[in-house]
Formats: structure tokens, sequence, C-alpha cells
């Protein structure tokens, strides 16, 4: 089968969360005798920076928007199955009406949405939303997680079928490393900033440095530079999926903060937590409904309410005790995907 995708990078994470979830999903569809391609714009930078070298897996194509948008909607026209992914940056409302014109007998459009708690907001404050009237026609609505609170919504607003994709771990992406110095911390958390993450930042991890002085956190993603941080944060700024090994298992511990839509709605671990898992790093996570589906709270991942209780971790929690705990996630999780375990919301 022929896979034509629009999304937002394949080659770049710049910006761009989902880069790891695309490069998993499409290197092993790929594995599986798919040919595909992958359309990206070329905005925010991304092709200045590109944290990986040649992608064999897929055919990309970097275009210029809007300008060559029509060239690349003929291309899709010779696909097997075209799909729109959400947050493409770019002509996001004009695609997701565009794919659907590329509908034959012998092609289905699927729209794959990597972040269903803000496109399901949106249509809900706006009932004129012309994505609204779009959802029933496409033949497959593929979701980043959401678990049953956001198959319900789909299927209330008229979709034929959603199918949460749920993130994992490639192995041969991210995998233990050795320590590096320059990185060394106590607790070590990397995010870009967005309005919707800030809040929980300052809540988790700003007010866990805050209150104890005397250990050493990093702070990774972009935009956090104007931002007035306590002395014993360090902000390294943008890091590249190819470093995160490095970051992970270079602090004693590591923590996942989830944007506010995704920690209401839940069950959609982000890919930070599975490479933090692949890296054997001992993960502190904000608190979301579903975790105990996907992780053993307390053996395999530790479950913050609040900034005290992530001191609290950092305080009781030793490097060698630390290790075992991540070192479980790791290899709890190659045992249950070696049994055939899935997980879904029922």
């Amino acid at each position: 089968m022929k896979i034509f995708v629009f999304g937002s990078s394949i080659t770049s994470s710049y910006w761009n969360g989902a880069a790891t979830y695309y490069r998993g999903i499409y290197k092993n569809l790929q594995r599986l005798g798919h040919e595909i391609v992958f359309a990206e714009p070329d905005i925010y930078a991304r092709q200045q920076k590109r944290d990986v070298g040649s992608i064999g897996y897929a055919t990309v194509r970097v275009y210029q928007t809007p300008s060559e948008l029509e060239a690349v909607l003929d291309e899709a026209d010779g696909a097997n199955l075209v799909i729109k992914h959400s947050g493409v940056g770019a002509d996001d409302e004009f695609l997701e009406s565009a794919v659907l014109d590329l509908r034959a007998p012998w092609r289905q459009i699927a729209f794959w949405d990597v972040d269903a708690p803000a496109t399901l907001a949106r249509v809900h404050e706006n009932q004129q939303d012309v994505f609204r009237s779009l959802i029933p026609e496409y033949d497959f609505i593929f979701t980043y997680g959401g678990g049953k609170p956001v198959v319900e919504r789909y299927l209330e607003l008229g979709a034929k079928n959603c199918i949460p994709i749920y993130n994992g771990l490639d192995p041969e992406t991210h995998h233990p490393v050795p320590a590096s110095q320059e990185l060394s911390c106590d607790l070590a958390f990397v995010g870009h900033r967005l309005p919707d993450r800030e809040k929980r930042v300052e809540q988790y991890f700003l007010a866990a440095a805050e209150n104890a002085p005397d250990l050493r956190f990093i702070l990774g993603g972009e935009g956090w530079g104007s931002r007035k941080l306590p002395e014993n944060v360090r902000w390294i700024g943008h890091v590249g999926t190819g470093d995160h090994n490095s970051v992970n298992c270079s602090a004693r511990m590591v923590l996942n903060i989830n944007r506010e839509s995704m920690a209401e709605v839940g069950f959609s671990p982000p890919t930070r937590v599975f490479e933090a898992a692949g890296s054997g790093a001992c993960l502190i996570t904000d608190s979301w409904p579903g975790i105990a589906q996907f992780f053993v709270p307390g053996r395999e991942i530790l479950v913050a309410e609040s900034a005290e209780e992530v001191v609290g971790y950092l305080r009781e929690t030793n490097a060698e005790q630390a290790k075992q705990i991540g070192m479980a996630m790791r290899e709890d999780y190659f045992l249950r995907t070696r049994s055939g375990m899935v997980w879904l919301e029922s």
C-alpha cells in the first residue's frame, strides 16, 4: 500500500513534539511492506534544525506553503491511503477539507489527531467550525491516545470509527547510553514553553526547584530563555531527539509534565515517557487519568500530585533506587510487549 502523509515534520523535532511518534510509526509501517511519502511544510526553521540524517523508510516531501500545496495534493492522488495529521502548522483547515476531495473507490482518507483534546475543544467551542461537519466524512479517525473519553466524543460527532494509536518505545532509538557529566543533575525536564503547559511546569518543576535549593535541575526545550528561573535551574535550550538519551541517562530522575488539556483527558502517555523508559531512566510524572493502565506506579513510575511530592521523591530515592525503578520500567515494558499485551481503555 502507498501511504501519503501530511504532518508537521518527520525530519525535525524543533517545536515539534510529534517527531518521535511519527518516526516510530512510519518506520514500522514501512517494515510491514508499505510505501510512505511524508509531506511537511518548510516552516518554523525546522529544515535548518533537522535532527536526523537520511530517512530511509519514507520519501520526504518538503514543500513551500502555500505555493506548492496544490502540487503536493496532486502527488497524493496516487496513494491508496491519504493521512492528514492534526497540527501540520500551516493550511490545516484547508487540508482538512482538501484531502477529502481525493476520495476514490480505491483510496481511503484518514484524519490522525495528535492533539485530540485541543481538536475536540476547538469544535466544542465553535459549533460552526467547518471541521466539525467533516468528521463523518473520513474513513478513519486515528488519535495519539485519549482512550475512552476521546473515542466517545469523536463517535458523538459522527465519526465512522475512532482508533487510539498509543505511543510506544523504539529500542533502536531510545536506549541506555553513558552518562554525561555536563548533563548531570538531580532532576531534568525537557519540554517547550507552551501556554497550556507553562502553569504546570511552574507547579511541578520550578516550584520543586525553589523548594530544594540544594539540588540541581536541568530544563530543556525552546521558549524558556526569557523566563526568570531559580538559581539552581540550568536551561540548556532545544534538545534534539539524538540527545534525549544523554539527558535521560545523566539525570538521577526525569520529570514528565503533560499539557493541561492532555492531563485532563488522560490515557495519552507522551513520547518523553517512553523515551525515558527506553533509557532506563527513573521517571516522575504529574498525575493524569489512566497511568496505571500503562505502568505500575511505585515500581515502574513515580506519580506526583504536587511539587512537594516531586521533592519528596528526590529526597527519598537515592541513585541506586532510582536506577532500579528506571530499569523495572524498561524491562517490564519489553516483557509486556513480547507477551502481546496491548493497552486499550475498556
